[in-house]
Order: structure tokens, then C-alpha cells, then sequence
């Protein structure tokens, strides 16, 4: 018994009996991915060319006061602000002052724009700080400078851009102005030659104002005006950061494995593109054959610089063999370096290919250059974006078969070069149908901005996995 006479048992213990509870559990929200750090980059194209189709339809625009039609406009623009160089209309002939101002315009921006991104753009005109993502896109088609110095990067940029515009103006003003192809002797209209194809070659644009769609034919024989435009695009064709690498560090073992392997896999594009050309052309009589043996060696090599990213011409292609042509087309599909004004598939795309292939002959488990390794993830990047422009460009080739009359070897000559935004041409572009044209102007988009979207996706997409499946082997060869 306890106290008060009661038991541990007696005791009664009340539980309040809890209601039952309901809880919802809403469905997961699906996960968005973000958007393209590229799309800024390519909506800046898509308004610099609806703007230059519609400057380039207003009458004003053309030597004889009439209004161009929507698809020479839009090609017109199209090859401007993609710095390609491919034409329907004569520059010279067809456009008015205005109209070549137009033109000269849309080259500076878009080739600015496709080494700088779209931070400065949105820095200047929409008078707005930069965003992470907007520094980021510019980071990527500079080849991975440090984000915190995009700002200053950006300007040394335009200060690299100008400065080579203005000595390669300068020297090409002099040249026209001593005539006659620009005028008589001291003729003013030699500056703006000098001016127009400055700009043009450092973009790697292509576009000329000799007329006659002769491109640089009337400049066989002149040695300096065919060195300072292969100097002009080579530089542009390199970027600013490649050139700006090597000129702060100025020792070959300090440079960065990128720039190596550019600077390398260049100077053998350009010396091996002259070998090839002058091999094939030597003896004919319509190009290389009708010069003397020293011209024909300067020319072998303008036309390598020139037909790998910029689409001038000394000579008729017209009238290159068949073999020359492929050679040509090779050269074109490679083009210039990442971040840089040319395009193509890039030199840095085609060197990690090339190291690919010499590690795997070599039984090495990963690819290597110059004492480094080269991450997978790049290996595979840059496979994806050769084939894909591979594919890209038969599925063009195929529509500029369906929709004109030109041979196989023209058709697949102006589909690469469409692509390449390179602009040389075999002389069928201005006979080409609007179709084929409308063609060609979307090929000359994807190649300006395919490459570089393409890569960003990719490495946006690439998240740390925590497994990896199992190996199993697959038969190839």
C-alpha cells in the first residue's frame, strides 16, 4: 500500500487522442535548364542584320536610287555582319557610298562582336553593368581569360582591333592612292579603298570595292598590298588572345598549350595550303602559270592565308583545277582560331583532333601536346563539333544541289564556304536562285555562331556524375 491508501494502479492517466493530420505533397517542380549563355551573341547578329537589310533596301543605299530586294539585302547583310564575304551584287558598282558604309559597318560590329561577345555591346549601347553569364560568354570565345578582368580585356580589345585597322589602313592608302586602280595618282578615293579593305581583311570579311566582282585580281603583282592584307587577316584570324599571349610572354615555353598549338598548327596550314596550291596551279595558265616563279609563290601563299578565312582573291578560282578546289576546301572548313574573327570549324578544334589521333597511334590513353594532357571533355567537344559541321555541311550541299544548276565540286565549294564564313567563290554566286541564296544566308549563320553555341551547350550541360556504368567493348574498323 502506498500513501493515502493508494496503489501505483489506481492511478488514471487520460491521452488525448490526436486528430489525424493531412498533408499535401505537391509534385517536384521540373528542373529548367538555363539558356544559352550564347544567345545574347546570337541575338546581337539577328538585330545587326535586320538592320542592315533594312538600310541596305532603302533606295539610298544603291548607286542607281532604286530599292534592293529582300533577299540580296538580306544576303548582303547577312555576309556583312557574319564577315563572310559571299555577294550577289557587285560592292562596288551596285552600292552607294551610304550603302558601303552600311556594309563597312555591319563587318566592324559583327567581327568586334564575335571576339568580344556580347558584354561590350551591353556595356555600351544598353548602358548597363555586365553580368556574370554575359562575362562568362565572352570568357569562352576568348578561349577562358580570368572573369574579374573582362572589362579591361574588352578594351584592350578594341585597342588591338583599331590599331591593326589603322597601320593596315594607312599602308593600303598609300598603295591605292598611287593609282591607278583607285584613280589617278594622289586620288582621295585611294583612302577609302585603303580604309574599306583594311577593316574588311581584319575581319576576315572578304568584301572588296574593286568591282567586277574581281576581288584582288587587279593586285597580282603587288607585293605590298598582298602582304599588309595577309598580315591584316592573319592577325584577325589568330584573335587577341593568341597574339596576346604570345606578345606578353614572348618565350615559346611559357605559352599556354592553346597558343601553341594554334601558332603550330597554323604556320603548317599556311606553308602546307602554299605547297599544296602551287603544286596543283603551278602550270596553269589561267592562275599561277601566267606569273613569273617568284609571283607565283607570293600568291601560293596570299591565297592559303586568304582562302582559309577571309575569301580574298588574286587569282580566278573560277578557273583553279578540281584539285586545287578540294585543297581550297579543306583549308576553308578548318578556318582561324577560337575567339577570333574567322570561322570554321577553328584551328584549335582541328590541332586537339589532330593530338587525338597522334596519342591514340602512339597507344597513349589520353591525348597529348607539347608535354601536356588535353582533358577528354575537350577531345569529345571538338569531335562533336566536327562532325556536326561536317553534317551540317552536306545537309547544305544537298540544298544548293536541289535548288540550282551548278556542278558537285562548285556546289560543295560554296556550301563550305558559306559555312566557313570565309566567301571565296567559284564565281556561281550571284547566278544562284533566291532559294539557294536564302540557303546560303542560313549557312552563313550557323557557321558564324554554330560553333561557339555549340561548345557553350556543351559545357553547360557537363555536370559530375556519381557513377560510371559498366565497360563493355565495341568493335571498330
Amino acid at each position: 500500500m502506498t500513501q493515502a491508501g493508494q496503489r501505483p494502479g489506481d492511478r488514471r492517466v487520460r491521452v488525448e487522442r490526436k486528430q489525424p493530420q493531412r498533408f499535401t505533397i505537391r509534385a517536384p517542380r521540373r528542373l529548367r535548364h538555363p539558356p544559352s549563355p550564347a544567345l545574347p551573341l546570337i541575338g546581337l547578329f539577328a538585330v545587326l542584320i535586320t538592320v542592315g537589310t533594312t538600310l541596305l533596301m532603302l533606295p539610298i543605299s544603291t548607286a542607281a536610287g532604286r530599292s534592293t530586294s529582300f533577299v540580296e539585302a538580306l544576303f548582303t547583310a547577312t555576309s556583312a555582319a557574319c564577315v563572310t564575304g559571299l555577294v550577289v551584287v557587285d560592292t562596288a558598282t551596285h552600292w552607294s557610298p551610304f550603302g558601303q558604309v552600311v556594309i563597312l559597318l555591319l563587318i566592324q560590329a559583327g567581327g568586334f562582336g564575335i571576339m568580344a561577345g556580347s558584354t561590350l555591346l551591353l556595356m555600351i549601347f544598353l548602358g548597363r553593368r555586365t553580368t556574370l553569364r554575359d562575362r562568362v560568354v565572352v570568357t569562352e570565345s576568348l578561349g577562358g581569360a580570368e572573369l574579374g578582368s573582362i572589362t579591361g580585356l574588352v578594351k584592350r580589345i578594341a585597342i588591338f582591333t583599331l590599331a591593326f585597322e589603322a597601320i593596315g589602313a594607312v599602308i593600303l592608302s598609300v598603295a591605292f592612292m598611287s593609282g591607278p586602280e583607285a584613280g589617278p595618282p594622289g586620288d582621295p578615293l585611294g583612302i577609302w579603298w585603303g580604309v574599306f579593305h583594311a577593316v574588311s581583311a581584319f575581319n576576315n570579311a572578304g568584301f572588296d570595292i574593286t568591282g567586277g566582282f574581281r576581288s584582288l585580281s587587279p593586285f597580282v603583282d603587288d607585293w605590298v598590298v598582298l602582304l599588309t592584307l595577309s598580315v591584316l587577316l592573319t592577325a584577325g584570324g589568330l584573335g587577341f588572345a593568341i597574339v596576346g599571349d604570345a606578345w606578353a610572354k614572348r618565350r615559346w615555353t611559357r605559352l599556354a598549350l592553346e597558343t601553341k598549338l594554334v601558332l603550330t598548327t597554323t604556320a603548317a596550314l599556311l606553308v602546307g595550303g602554299a605547297a599544296l596550291i602551287g603544286f596543283t596551279e603551278w602550270g596553269n595558265p589561267s592562275t599561277l602559270g601566267a606569273l613569273p616563279p617568284v609571283r607565283r609563290l607570293l600568291n601560293a601563299l596570299f591565297e592559303s592565308a586568304a582562302l582559309r578565312t577571309a575569301g580574298f582573291t588574286a587569282l580566278d578560282l573560277g578557273s583553279f583545277s578540281e584539285a586545287a578546289l578540294f585543297v581550297v576546301i579543306g583549308l576553308m572548313l578548318i578556318g582561324g582560331a577560337s575567339g577570333s574573327t574567322a570561322g570554321g570549324i577553328k584551328v584549335n578544334t582541328f590541332a586537339v583532333l589532330l593530338a587525338a589521333i597522334t596519342s591514340t597511334a602512339r597507344g597513349q590513353p589520353s591525348a597529348t601536346a607539347f608535354g601536356r594532357r588535353i582533358p577528354h571533355a575537350t577531345v569529345y567537344r571538338a569531335l562533336a563539333v566536327a562532325l556536326l559541321a561536317i553534317g551540317f555541311v552536306f545537309v547544305v550541299g544537298l540544298g544548293l544541289t536541289l535548288t540550282s544548276s551548278a556542278t558537285f565540286v562548285n556546289t560543295l565549294f560554296e556550301a563550305v564556304s558559306a559555312f566557313g564564313t570565309v566567301g571565296a567563290t567559284t564565281g556561281i554566286t550571284p547566278g544562284l536562285p533566291d532559294p539557294a541564296r536564302l540557303i546560303a544566308t542560313f549557312a552563313m549563320f550557323v557557321g558564324r555562331l554554330g560553333p561557339l553555341t555549340l561548345v557553350l551547350a556543351l559545357a553547360a550541360r557537363a555536370r559530375p556524375v556519381a557513377y560510371r556504368p559498366a565497360v563493355e567493348r565495341v568493335r571498330i574498323g
